[in-house]
Parts: structure tokens; sequence; C-alpha cells
């Protein structure tokens, strides 16, 4: 059997930038001594999720790529000799900045990044406000442990991109998120988003034929602004093998490294027994690229 190893890793907001860094960095090299060989991080790991207001300075947060982090983390990478995907703030220009995912290669090089495509604008998740759409399009990111499909959080729910990163040739689809409730609904509809949202992600690896990973902040984060309610993030990260099986599944409240094996033959038996993308009826398929149909 041809599996792989990966690694998840579920942190909550560490206070300051140096101790969430130090966290995630404690959280990698965990994984790594379990054997992971490719370790995943949860969206925007080296700070709060500061996109709960509108606040010019907070573009403050933002680095270069290469930079700081990816120093970092790159170094990180080649010692433990693994592939790792970040998460960081993306300074490309004064007042220009994107959610970029960054995969380093075991010899602690970039091989690639992705910028988030989806930006949701939402009460709390302010996110157009600090980020611009990503221009590198759904192209996978090769690395050494295979061709990965990095997406970001609100890209999750959207079936698009996980089809053209499958259509791209990707053997894994990824998914580092920052998503949770608000503190004031009820367990009802609490339940009901959860449930949603790993229906969705499920339903991208049924689809597709491949496994989905999927690495969310935990914790409640205060809001900067004192009459909010600011965020308490679901935790529930999870692997997903191609029909839509649970292979790991974390806590919705509590810190964790999880180390799963993923057989990476299954995505070809699956697809073989269920040739959704032989049925695929792209003669028909052209409204699509629409806003709507009427």
């Amino acid at each position: 059997m041809n599996t792989l190893s990966v690694g998840l890793v579920q942190q909550r907001w560490a206070g300051s930038r140096d101790a969430m860094i130090a966290a995630t960095a404690a959280g990698i090299r965990q994984a790594a001594a379990q054997g992971a060989r490719l370790v995943v991080c949860q969206e925007l790991h080296t700070g709060p999720y500061f996109c709960q207001v509108e606040d010019v300075d907070l573009h403050d947060l933002s680095e270069t790529i290469p930079g700081p982090s990816t120093a970092f983390f790159g170094a990180l990478a080649k010692e433990l000799g693994i592939v790792l995907v970040t998460s960081l703030f993306e300074r490309r220009a004064p007042g220009l900045a994107h959610n970029t995912a960054v995969v380093f290669e075991k010899d602690g090089q970039i091989a690639g990044k992705y910028r988030k495509m989806h930006i949701p604008d939402d009460p709390a998740y302010y996110e157009k406000f600090y980020f611009t759409p990503g221009d590198l399009g759904f192209t996978p990111i090769d690395t050494s442990v295979g061709r990965l499909g990095v997406l970001v959080c609100w890209d999750q729910w959207y079936p698009e991109a996980a089809r053209l990163m499958a259509m791209a040739g990707a053997d894994l689809l990824i998914y580092p998120t920052a998503i949770g409730w608000n503190p004031l609904d009820d367990q009802g509809e609490k339940d009901r988003q959860r449930d949603a949202w790993v229906t969705i992600q499920r339903a991208h690896a049924v689809a597709n034929g491949l496994p989905v990973i999927v690495v969310n902040r935990t914790g409640h984060e205060a809001s900067p602004d004192p009459a909010a309610p600011g965020l308490d993030f679901w935790g529930t990260s999870f692997v997903a093998g191609p029909q839509g099986e649970f292979l790991a599944q974390g806590s919705i409240d509590t810190e964790q490294v999880l180390v799963v094996e993923v057989d990476r033959t299954r995505s070809e038996n699956v697809r073989r027994w269920w040739p959704f993308l032989r049925d695929r009826r792209i003669d028909a398929y052209g409204d699509l690229v629409k806003r709507w149909r009427y």
C-alpha cells in the first residue's frame, strides 16, 4: 500500500506572535516526530484572526514572501525533512495584500504558493477589507509527496475550486481554515453550521475521488471591538478519504496534533468504481461561467 503520513496542527491563539510561532513550531515538530511527511497548519497561524474588525493599522501584520515567516518555516521544514503547508498574510505592495498559503519542500525551499481566491465579507469575517482575491488560479503545487491542491478556508464552500484543482491533477485537497461560531447563536444553529462545513468538504472528496485535509483553528478569540462577541472557532480538523470516509477527526475545543496515514492508491480505485470524471457532460456546462442564468 502506497501511504502518506499527514500531520494536522490545530491551535488556539497563544496571545502574541512570538508565542504563536513557537506553539506552531512545537506542533510541527510533534507531527514530524510521529512520522508525518506532510504537515499542514491552520489559516493565518502566525497571529490572531484579525479580520473581526476593519482597521487600517492591522495591515501592519502583513509580511512579504519571502520574508521572516518563510525564512523560519523553511528552515524548520529543512531541519525536519518534511513538506510543510503554511498560511500567511502576504504584503505584496503598499495597500495590496493576499491571504496566501506557502508550501515548503523538505529542503526548505518554497515549492509554491496559493493566494486565496474566494474572499468573504461577513460579520466578524471582514476579509475583503484586507485581502484582494488571488491571481495564481487553481493550480496544484508539485512536491516530493505529491501534487497538492491547496485552497484556503472560504474556498472550501465552492465545488468549482475543488473540481479545478482535481482537473489539474491534484493528488490531495488541502484547506487551512479559520471558521467558527458567533457565541450568541443557539446550539441548534451552531450544529447546523458545523455539520454543513464538514459535509461540503466530504462532498469534495467524493465528487473528485480525492483525500481532503482540513485544519481549523480552535478556541475563543475576542474581538478588538468590545461590543462584539468574538468568535468561537470550532476546530474539528479532519481528513476524509476519496469516498468521504473519515480517516481522522479532531475535537471542537482543544489544541491537537493529528497524524494519519492516507492510502494514495485508493483514489485510482475509487475513480474506477465511481467514474464521475468520465461521465461529466462538459458539452452542457457552459452556463457555469455566468453569474446567473436569467
